[in-house]
């Protein structure tokens, strides 16, 4: 008998599963990175997105059609990342706006529900640009629109969906000739239909196993389980106890380092993991309220779980403990806010994205009043932007996103700020969000300063040194896996097997008659010999330039360099 129907506790399991698969597929589609560069992050980055969704739909046991769609495109939304999350995350809510009002999906419904994705997907984006992840979406939308006016069989609809799907996904190397090139489909069309394929499993009973998604919700602040034997009578510590801590001030390895060091003064078993703005503790002691009370100054907590291991006093101790918590973090956010009141708002406040703290520093150097870690490796979520821009007691704020593939998340965040004006400053590189900062005017209207930003970023070519993690051809260069390459935002200016000699190969292709300024960043993989090397390289070959060199530490990439 023909499915014509889904209610929202299925729509539920198949979107579950549609994550999972992607979750277990993410690795591959991260190869299908056009440039052979280590930071290939499609398959990261939509498995992010949609993993933040999971945690929402998760919490829902009996959802209705409203609540499930509620849950899907805020968690994607918060937690996009990068182009292809942030894509990905509109697709999301374009087909969640259409269904949440419908009792039950239908044939009617799924179609509307697929043409207002990739209508909403297609608005997000500023250039839209076929053969990407857009044209597989509306492809399907186009082919869904089709069958539902000829049958109400959701199955047989879905199966052509998503086969015109796999048949618009590999025309998209006949659309952008740089995939033809590098021999791959467009990685984030390739994500979506991973996505498809483990939906349209759960649609037709097909077993899937959806216990990896809850690790994989939890990201890389979820620490390895403790296990203790219940055999083991004689425990020096009684008490298990974890939580999250959400950072409110700087929160770097000093303190995490002191603060290991009083857990450890205290207990043992210690696992204490960092990831953005969130610690992931574990202690076993026996006074879990110190544990919690130091915890609190770095700021408020969450999920505090502890278990009394001599299974003695486990009701009283907990009680005790969120009492604690509950009154430091009262008196906390009352003191925060009052002082919130007293301090006047800047004119303007800078949040900035950056990799390597020789960046950092550089970065703070010149005004930035909070910094997000991330960059090429690991693009921030649209929340993790949005939290930023919260800490910034100022009118209007400055996003600079330092590179291409985090713009799109900050605009998101931009259009979710409602209490300051929000200016997102369209940076692809670090060279070009530190001549934006540089390029600032205070008393200048926010429109003028950003024109103004955009004007000077034009001006600077940025560089970048890094190894190939494959074989490809491009531009008509050859490469191979191990090689050091030397890329601009387009293509791959130098090739060779020697650090050095292949960043000033890349440096010579940067540089013309008008270069005036060259910058040399150099990261954490790199001597400070070796840097010193390129730079009485580079002074003898222009004398003329004004040639500066600092420490960026940054990973993956040996060398960072603009030229102006």
């Amino acid at each position: 008998m023909a499915a014509k129907t889904i209610d929202a506790g299925q729509l539920k399991h198949i979107f579950l599963a549609g994550a999972q698969r992607l979750e277990a597929n993410k690795e591959w589609i991260n190869e299908l990175n056009v440039f052979p560069v280590p930071d290939g992050d499609t398959g990261t980055n939509m498995t992010l997105t949609i993993m933040s969704a999971v945690n929402e739909v998760q919490a829902l046991e009996n959802p209705d059609m409203e609540s499930l769609a509620k849950a899907i495109s805020s968690g994607s939304l918060r937690g996009a990342r990068g182009n292809s999350g942030v894509i990905l995350s509109q697709l999301l809510r374009g087909f969640t706006k259409e269904i949440k009002k419908a009792s039950l999906l239908n044939a009617a419904v799924a179609a509307a529900a697929f043409q207002r994705a990739s209508e909403t997907a297609y608005k997000a984006v500023m250039k839209p640009k076929e053969g990407t992840i857009l044209t597989v979406a509306k492809g399907m939308a186009d082919k869904a629109a089709e069958l539902a006016a000829q049958t109400d069989d959701l199955e047989s609809i879905f199966a052509a969906v998503i086969e015109h799907g796999d048949y618009v996904l590999s025309q998209t190397p006949e659309m952008l000739p740089v995939l033809k090139e590098a021999g791959v489909v467009d990685s984030g069309g390739q994500g979506l239909m991973v996505v498809m394929k483990g939906c349209m499993d759960a649609f037709l009973g097909k077993e899937v196993d959806l216990s990896s998604i809850p690790a994989a919700a939890q990201k890389s602040v979820q620490p390895e389980t403790v296990r203790v034997s219940t055999e083991e009578f004689d425990i020096k510590y009684g008490y298990c106890t974890e939580f999250m801590i959400h950072i409110d001030d700087s929160y770097d390895m000093d303190k995490e380092l002191g603060f290991k060091a009083y857990l450890e003064s205290i207990g043992d078993s210690i696992v204490v993991v960092s990831d953005d703005e969130i610690v992931k503790v574990h202690v076993h002691t026996n006074d879990p309220g110190l544990a919690i009370q130091k915890a609190l100054t770095f700021g408020p907590l969450s999920r505090m779980k502890i278990d009394n291991m001599r299974e003695e006093h486990q009701e009283k101790l907990i009680k005790e403990a969120s009492k604690k918590a509950a009154e430091e973090a009262a008196k906390k956010s009352q003191t925060q806010t009052a002082e919130e009141k007293e301090i006047p708002r800047k004119e303007a406040g800078f949040v900035a994205i950056s990799a390597g703290d020789g960046m950092s520093e550089i970065f703070q150097g010149l005004g930035v009043d909070h910094l997000i870690e991330g960059g090429q490796t690991m693009n921030p979520s649209t929340e993790d932007i949005l939290n930023a821009v919260g800490q910034v007691h100022a009118d209007v704020v400055y996003v600079l996103p330092n590179n291409k593939n985090i713009i799109l998340a900050a605009e998101q965040a931009m259009h979710l700020t409602e209490d300051k004006q929000v200016v997102v400053v369209p940076s692809k590189t670090i060279p070009q969000g530190i001549t934006a900062l540089i390029s600032y005017m205070p008393g200048v209207s926010p429109e003028e300063n950003l024109k103004t930003m955009k004007e000077e970023m034009d001006h600077v070519k940025t560089g970048q040194v890094t190894y190939a993690v494959r074989n490809t051809s491009l531009d008509g260069v050859e490469v191979h896996e191990g090689d050091v390459m030397g890329i601009d935002d387009h293509s791959i200016l130098a090739v060779g097997k020697d650090v050095g000699e292949t960043s000033f190969a890349l440096l010579k292709a940067l540089v013309d008659e008008e270069s005036e300024l060259i910058s040399l960043y150099y990261g954490s993989e790199v001597k400070k010999e070796d840097a010193d090397w390129l730079l009485e390289k580079a002074q003898e070959a222009f004398p003329d330039r004004d040639i500066e060199l600092h420490y960026g530490g940054q990973p993956i990439y040996y060398y960072v360099m603009s030229v102006e």
